[in-house]
C-alpha cells in the first residue's frame, strides 16, 4: 500500500492559507477521486476541497478551526502502490518550489519555541483581526491559543474580544515602564433580560464587520453624487428584455448596463483603477469589477466580473447572472472573488435613492447606484425648457483621498453618468 499526501491546493490571488471548518470524511472512510474530503473557510469565501486522489483516509494532520498553508500537506491516504512511502501529485515546477518553501516555514514555525513576539506565529488573518479591533503585540502575546502548538485561531480572537476589558488577562512577564493613568470609556454590557435577546455574529459577520473597519481606518473616505438620466435605458430594457429571455433564458437587469458604463469611463481615467501599497500605488491594466450581492442570511459577498474592458453587454450580462446565481446558491470558487479593482453596489435595490460606501480595500474607490425613480425634470429643448416626467437615479462614488483628488471623483462618476445617458437605444442583445 502507498500513503499519499493531500495538499492544499491554491485559492486564488492573496490567499495563503485557510481555515477547517470540518471534515467530510473521518479516518479510516474510504475516499473516491474528486469527492469533497475537507471543509475550508479564507478570509473571503468557504469552500469544498476535493480529494485529488482515491483510497482510505488514514490520517488528519488539522482539526477544526487550525490554519493550514497552501502547499501544505492536510492529510495522508492510503491507496494501491507498491510501497509505503509518501507520494505526491506531479505538479508544475513553480508550485512544487512554493510548496517546499511553505513546507520550511511551517516546520520552522512548528519547532520554534513561543516564548514572545519575536518567536510566535499568527496567521495573516489573526493579525488582521487584531489591527481592526486595536490590540497591539503585547496583548496578543498575552492570548492564549487553543490551535496546534499553543498557535491563536480565529475561534480564540472571537472570544477574546467579547470578553476583553472585562477578563483580566495574564500577560507575559516582561519590564513595563510607568505610565500616568489615562480615563478610558467603558460600557456596561446590557443585561440578558427577557426584552434584549443577544446573539453572536456568525463567522462571515465578523470577517466583514474587520474588513469594514479596517477600510474606514486605512483609506481617507469622500463621496461624490450625480444624478443620471435614466429614460432611454428604461425604455429600452423594457423593449428587449422578453426576447433577451427567451433566447438566452436569462434576464438583463440594470446592474451589467451600469458596469458597461462603469468600464468605458475607468478606460477614460485609469487613476481611479489603482489600489495603493504604502506608498506605491498599482495601476491595474485589466478592469475587475466587483459586484457587491446581498445574501438570503443578510450577509454581504463581492463576486468578481473578470477583464469587463474585453466583454460586450451580452459577455458582461451572462458574467453577472452567472456569479449572482451561484452566490445565492453558495457556489462561488475562492478566485470568483479576488483580483476586483473597483466595485459596484445597487442600493436601490432596497428603494434607496443613494448611499455612501465603504472602499472594498485594497481599491480606492467604489461606486453605489440609487433606485430609479420617475420625477419632474427640466429639459433643455429647441423651443426653450420644459418639465417632464422622466426616469432619474443617483450614483454615490466614495472614494479614497490619499490618491483620488475631488477633481478625479467628480469627474469620474459625472462620466459615467454621461455614458448611461448616452446609451445607444439600437444596441442589439
Amino acid at each position: 500500500m502507498a500513503r499519499v499526501e493531500l495538499i492544499m491546493p491554491k485559492m486564488g490571488e492573496s490567499v495563503s492559507e485557510a481555515t477547517v471548518i470540518s471534515w467530510a470524511k473521518q479516518v479510516g472512510e474510504m475516499v473516491e477521486l474528486d469527492e469533497t474530503i475537507i471543509e475550508i473557510a479564507t478570509d473571503k469565501v468557504d469552500s469544498e476541497v476535493p480529494s485529488t486522489h482515491e483510497g482510505k483516509l488514514v490520517e488528519q494532520l488539522f482539526q477544526a478551526d487550525d490554519v493550514v498553508q497552501v502547499g501544505q500537506a492536510f492529510a495522508i491516504l492510503e491507496t494501491d502502490g507498491g510501497d509505503d512511502t509518501p507520494s505526491e501529485t506531479p505538479t508544475k515546477v513553480e508550485e512544487k518550489v512554493i510548496e517546499k518553501e511553505v513546507t520550511k516555514v511551517v516546520e520552522e514555525t512548528k519547532t520554534a519555541p513561543i516564548t514572545n513576539a519575536g518567536d510566535r506565529f499568527y496567521s495573516p488573518l489573526v493579525k488582521s483581526i487584531a489591527k481592526s479591533e486595536g490590540i497591539a503585540m503585547d496583548e496578543l502575546d498575552a492570548i492564549k491559543g487553543t490551535g496546534k502548538e499553543g498557535r491563536v485561531t480565529k475561534s480564540d480572537m472571537a472570544s477574546y474580544i467579547k470578553t476583553r476589558g472585562t477578563v483580566a488577562v495574564a500577560k507575559v512577564e516582561k519590564p513595563i515602564p510607568p505610565v500616568t493613568p489615562v480615563p478610558q470609556h467603558t460600557s456596561t454590557p446590557p443585561a440578558n433580560t427577557g426584552d434584549t435577546e443577544i446573539i453572536e455574529m456568525d463567522r462571515m459577520r465578523k470577517l466583514i464587520s474587520a474588513h469594514m473597519t479596517m477600510s474606514k481606518q486605512t483609506s481617507a473616505h469622500i463621496t461624490s453624487f450625480v444624478e443620471a438620466d435614466m429614460t432611454n435605458i428604461v425604455n429600452w430594457r423594457n423593449k428587449v428584455k422578453a426576447d433577451f429571455k427567451q433566447r438566452e433564458g436569462q434576464n438583463i437587469t440594470f446592474t451589467p448596463i451600469i458596469i458597461e458604463a462603469m468600464a468605458k469611463a475607468v478606460k477614460d481615467f485609469p487613476m481611479i483603477n489603482v489600489s495603493v501599497e504604502g506608498t506605491n500605488i498599482h495601476i491595474h491594466k485589466n478592469i475587475n469589477i466587483g459586484m457587491a450581492a446581498a445574501l438570503a442570511d443578510g450577509n454581504l459577498i463581492v463576486p468578481v466580473i473578470k477583464e469587463c474592458q474585453n466583454k460586450n453587454l451580452v459577455g458582461i450580462t451572462k458574467a453577472v447572472n452567472d456569479l449572482a446565481t451561484r452566490a445565492r446558491g453558495g457556489k462561488l470558487k475562492p478566485d470568483d472573488i479576488q483580483g476586483g479593482t473597483i466595485t459596484m453596489t445597487n442600493v436601490g435595490t432596497f428603494g434607496n435613492l443613494m448611499g455612501t460606501p465603504i472602499i472594498n480595500q485594497p481599491q480606492v474607490a467604489i461606486l453605489a447606484c440609487g433606485v430609479i425613480k420617475k420625477k419632474p425634470v427640466v429639459l433643455e429643448i429647441e423651443h426653450g425648457d420644459v418639465i417632464a416626467i422622466r426616469h432619474m437615479m443617483f450614483l454615490s462614488l466614495s472614494y479614497d483621498h490619499r490618491v483620488v483628488d475631488g477633481a478625479l471623483g467628480g469627474q469620474f462618476v459625472r462620466r459615467v453618468a454621461d455614458y448611461l445617458e448616452q446609451f445607444d437605444t439600437k444596441t442589439i442583445v
